[in-house]
């Protein structure tokens, strides 16, 4: 297929060096090296187009860096304007909103950084995604560690970042500090239930987490939780039957079962209560991050939506793709915690989530040096946990859902949609006159071999767990509020994506 074929309508023509006569005023040409495109007012067509109200061919138009009109086929009454993309067959929808990333500059950009992250992520048909405020040094817990967090960005992202604040014992009983930290720009907390093996981020309790709350409902923003807590008594009795090889990723699972999860949710049932219509953090909203547990910790979450508390869930394509069985001794590449369970709950994973039950996705996307994953070791029990994914969420979801019936329309509510009301960004996550122009094309019909031969811009591609896998899901182009930022393989040779800071 053309992936790029350029129509232009010559009503009154001179072909002089590129300058073209119409009936309607001319194009602006930009000479910046934001984009791959060097126009700001152009027409993106498919047969395709990913809308709220279902796929339909047409086209979209966009003008400095807004979407400015969306036009069916049926309805366009003659030529479309000045600059043509034709797609043809490829999808083109909203650029997928990743609300749980780590980037972890400044302090570790040899495990990640802006730079890679974002070009990865470009890559994939990520738009935007949410920093969290963790694995950088030092962590995002106070208004000067947002500030460093911000200006580490300057010049170096590809696609917008926002940025999440953390929630830590230090500044849980400080109104004052919250209140800066978002004032700054948080665009919400995080919070960790256990502990997150980063020293600098320490782990909060339920008391933490309320005395959070209650700021947050004055700016209403939301509170990320990562749900386990530790039942040391569980851990004890696991170990006693013998099983102790850390190179057997059984091991691994045994040291954080599904109880932990749904001993953490339980324990914030009290907390998602108050946040209900009339409830003591009204305004306030608790999302549960990358659950792993398709049995009693999601039913705990059914339960607190249906008695009304403002709380929401994601889950991960790792947890969708993958499942216990298949991971080999020693490979410790699949480590992330919460782990990855078994086929049966994989299964009931992809039921929530096609049932609504699980509101979206996020990648988690958790990088490392290589020497942390430990491979030659294999030690599950030491290794660094996090598996790295930014650039290729958008195929893997495609490749394992489409066996589950997911569809386009399902796909954009998961990634787009319902992550950009998440982060509290209204003019994105939707292909609608007025919204930014954040959009993805690709080919979904198209496989192709994750290995040394595809080019892949995270920082350590080969720690990815998804590395050898065959995919189905060509990501062509991607715009960032207009700019062409990644087309055919190429990168816009300017990095001019915006950081996200809240208002």
């Amino acid at each position: 297929m053309e992936i790029l074929k350029w129509k232009v309508f010559p009503l009154m023509f001179l072909a002089i060096s590129f300058l073209f006569l119409y009936t309607r005023a001319p194009t602006k040409q930009s000479n910046s090296d934001c984009s791959l495109l060097p126009y700001e007012h152009f027409w993106i067509q498919s047969k395709r187009i990913v809308t709220p109200h279902g796929v339909i061919e047409g086209a979209v138009e966009v003008k400095d860096g807004m979407i400015v009109s969306v036009v069916k086929a049926e309805d366009q009454l003659g030529p479309l304007g000045e600059h043509v993309m034709d797609y043809a067959d490829a999808v083109v929808m909203p650029g997928l909103i990743d609300v749980h990333a780590h980037l972890d500059e400044p302090g570790r950009t040899e495990w990640e950084g802006f730079s890679s992250g974002t070009k990865a992520a470009a890559a994939g048909g990520i738009t935007t995604l949410i920093d969290m405020p963790l694995n950088n040094y030092p962590s995002t817990v106070s208004e000067e560690t947002l500030r460093l967090k911000v200006e580490a960005a300057q010049e170096k992202i590809y696609v917008d970042v926002g940025f999440w604040g953390g929630l830590v014992p230090e500044n849980a009983f400080n109104l004052r500090a919250l209140d800066n930290l978002l004032r700054a720009g948080a665009l919400g907390l995080k919070s960790f239930m256990c502990p997150s093996g980063i020293n600098d981020f320490p782990m909060t309790n339920s008391t933490h987490i309320m005395e959070g709350l209650h700021v947050l409902a004055r700016y209403k923003r939301p509170l990320l939780v990562h749900a386990e807590m530790v039942l040391e008594s569980e851990i004890n009795s696991e170990h006693n039957d013998g099983s102790s090889d850390p190179r057997a990723y059984a091991t691994y699972l045994k040291t954080r079962p599904p109880s932990w999860e749904e001993a953490a949710i339980r324990d914030l049932q009290g907390a998602i209560e108050e946040t209900r219509v009339g409830g003591l953090v009204e305004g306030a909203h608790v999302h549960i991050v990358h659950l792993s547990d398709s049995g009693t910790s999601l039913e705990l979450i059914k339960d607190a939506k249906r008695n009304g508390g403002s709380v929401s869930v994601e889950t991960c394509p790792h947890y969708l793709a993958f499942s216990a069985e298949e991971i080999g001794d020693g490979d410790t590449r699949f480590k992330c915690s919460p782990p990855i369970r078994d086929e049966a709950n994989r299964q009931k994973l992809w039921e929530a989530l096609l049932d609504g039950n699980i509101d979206m996705l996020s990648s988690d996307h958790s990088p490392s040096i290589p020497a942390l994953k430990l491979f030659e070791e294999g030690d599950f029990l030491r290794a660094w946990g996090g598996i790295s994914s930014l650039q290729y969420v958008l195929p893997v979801t495609w490749t394992y859902g489409r066996k589950h019936g997911i569809d386009l329309v399902r796909l954009v509510a998961l990634w787009s949609e319902r992550p950009a009301k998440l982060a509290g960004q209204e003019l994105k996550g939707a292909i609608v006159s007025g919204n930014h122009a954040d959009i993805v094309v690709w080919e979904p019909e198209v496989d192709f071999e994750l290995d040394e031969n595809h080019s892949a811009y995270h920082k350590h591609p080969n720690n990815s767990a998804y590395m050898g896998k065959r995919l189905s899901g060509k990501v062509l182009s991607t715009f960032v509020r207009g700019n062409l930022v990644y087309n055919g393989g190429k990168h816009a040779p300017k990095a001019c994506g915006v950081t996200i800071l809240a208002r």
